[in-house]
């Protein structure tokens, strides 16, 4: 049996599920040991702890060094060391090991891929492992969004690459009729062939979530793939590569169609990202260095995710308290080190109506600090939710904010107990008033949100425009008890081409994606150019190459 029969009802089913935008998982978010195994989360964790002070073990040609970059957010000393490869010598790798990747074909490479993703599940407990020492999330969060979301988001990529690639016949028969003369007769064939080397920039918060739909889009269509992880964020990534290197190896192919790119300084990165054989970039990461790539590496196509300011409008709400606890845990979570969380909550100035009364700005902005105070009174919790601050520029800038305008409510250092040198801190409510749009219309990436007291709720949707237009977001929140001003900020999200959430009470958060059913980003304004997943994401990766010839009568 091929990999690509053993695998293809899972694929049919993620295919079905695209299609339909369903809920569908394919892989449990439930950590529990009688979905996993009993002993599941300790072998994972000493799996991952196992690399600790060692040599990765990844076999790369070229290899010139062995480099250690990661510090734990959590203080744990990794140093885990990497194969250090020249840019060159990657991509002469990669091109070496293109032309057996594409004789494959489509079905052939969707089947190595589904089982290289069949094997990372496997590992999931100790790539999460890997993911929560590297990033700082939380050990629910680092599970769920770097184990099984990735592993969807992984999925739905190869689902949309088959799709793409299976709308393409292999031959045709072409007969024209050329009246009393014989007709014209031709055999032609299509084949789909990837652009070239792909190039995947991963980031430092959700190094598996952010990177596996570029990595198996790309590997999917044809190309051969280096991945750059962030240099703090390398370890989930290499038992990634790692496993897909040994799938690779087992069916006879060339290892290097992925390859670790360590690129431990910036010049490395930004000579592979303008390598004229890189032909598809994909960069989660800030807006400065996104340009960088669109303006000096103008040979790739380029799906970029990068800087945002996402906006919630309250303008009323028919649940009070269970808008104050949604708001909370939305700011609360990761410390806000997501790029779908809000950072500018847009009230009138002469407050809001609600379920519980009129809430003037001011008390709306106490009612939001208490939620977020009882959400993180419990330290198990507050640890959980919290997670740890992945980079002291983040810290920084919570010192900053606090200068910016009036607090609400301070952010606070919170101990860990397992983890005495993490940096945890609570979110930073700042109340601004609308004449402040220099400092809440750009991004204050970390724990902080601002307060705007805008002069009312049609100057609401004028700030809120001139945001995305300017700045760009992923996410766009409302809380409305009124179905005119519901259908004007729809039309808001249509122009602003931004996803909107309305009136979100209960499980489900402004900053969270499902996958085979959000859609994450749009490509449509200035925070990114592509979208996890639907068909552009993956269309334009390959190219198709025909040849005919006549056929004659015998």
């Amino acid at each position: 049996m091929s990999l690509f029969d053993k695998h293809q009802a899972l694929l049919n089913q993620a295919v079905h599920a695209a299609k339909t935008r369903e809920y569908w998982a394919a892989f449990p978010e439930n950590p529990s040991p009688k979905i996993y195994g009993e002993t599941a989360q300790a072998d994972g964790q000493a799996a991952a702890e196992a690399y600790f002070g060692k040599d990765f073990p990844l076999q790369q040609s070229g290899t010139r060094g062995w480099v250690a970059t990661e510090q734990s957010p959590y203080g744990v000393a990794l140093e885990v060391r990497y194969p250090d490869v020249a840019p060159q010598d990657l991509v002469a790798a990669a091109q070496a090991a293109e032309p057996g990747w594409q004789a494959l074909g489509a079905k052939g490479r969707t089947g190595v891929l589904l089982e290289a993703l069949a094997r990372i599940h496997q590992r999931t407990h100790e790539i999460t492992h890997a993911v929560l020492l590297t990033s700082g999330q939380g050990p629910m969060m680092a599970f769920q969004a770097g184990g099984p979301h990735a592993q969807d988001r992984a999925l739905e990529a190869i689902a949309y690459a088959w799709m793409a690639q299976a709308d393409v016949p292999a031959s045709a028969h072409w007969e024209k009729p050329q009246g009393k003369n014989p007709p014209l007769v031709m055999q032609k064939h299509f084949e789909v062939v990837g652009r070239g080397i792909g190039l995947v920039i991963g980031c430092a918060t959700f190094p598996t979530w952010n990177t596996y739909p570029g990595l198996f889009a790309s590997l999917a269509t044809g190309n051969p793939v280096i991945v750059k992880p962030h240099p703090n964020a390398v370890l989930p990534m290499a038992i990634t590569i790692a496993i897909l290197r040994s799938v690779l190896q087992e069916q006879g192919l060339d290892p290097n169609v992925v390859q670790l790119g360590l690129c431990p300084n910036n010049a490395d990165t930004q000579a592979l990202a303008a390598d004229p054989a890189v032909a598809l970039i994909d960069f989660t990461g800030s807006t400065a260095f996104g340009h960088w790539l669109r303006d000096n590496a103008k040979q790739a196509r380029l799906y970029a995710e990068m800087a945002g300011v996402n906006t919630v409008i309250l303008e009323s709400t028919d649940d009070y308290a269970a808008t104050m606890k949604n708001l909370a845990f939305t700011l609360a979570l990761y410390s806000g080190q997501m790029c779908t969380t809000t950072q500018n909550i847009l009230i009138p100035q002469d407050g809001i109506a609600s379920n519980e009364g009129h809430k003037s700005f001011e008390q709306v902005g106490q009612d939001l600090g208490a939620a977020l105070d009882a959400l993180l009174a419990d330290p198990r919790v507050a640890t959980a939710v919290l997670g740890a601050i992945a980079s002291p520029a983040t810290a920084e800038r919570v010192a900053a904010a606090a200068k910016n305008g009036k607090v609400v409510h301070a952010s606070q250092k919170v101990a860990h107990p397992q983890f005495p040198n993490a940096v945890l801190q609570t979110p930073l409510l700042v109340a601004l008033t609308e004449a402040d749009s220099a400092i809440y219309n750009q991004e204050c990436f970390g724990p902080v949100a601002y307060l705007v007291a805008v002069k009312d709720a049609a100057a609401a949707l004028a700030v809120a425009q001139k945001t995305l237009r300017e700045e760009g977001a992923l996410t766009l929140g409302l809380y409305s008890q009124h179905a005119s001003y519901i259908d004007q900020v729809v039309q808001l999200s249509l122009r602003g081409k931004v996803a909107l959430s309305v009136n979100l009470t209960q499980g489900i958060y402004v900053n969270q994606s499902a996958a085979f059913s959000d859609f994450h980003a749009t490509g449509g304004n200035p925070a990114a150019n592509a979208s996890y997943s639907n068909l552009a994401f993956v269309a334009d990766r390959f190219v198709i190459v025909q040849r005919r010839a006549h056929v004659h009568a015998l």
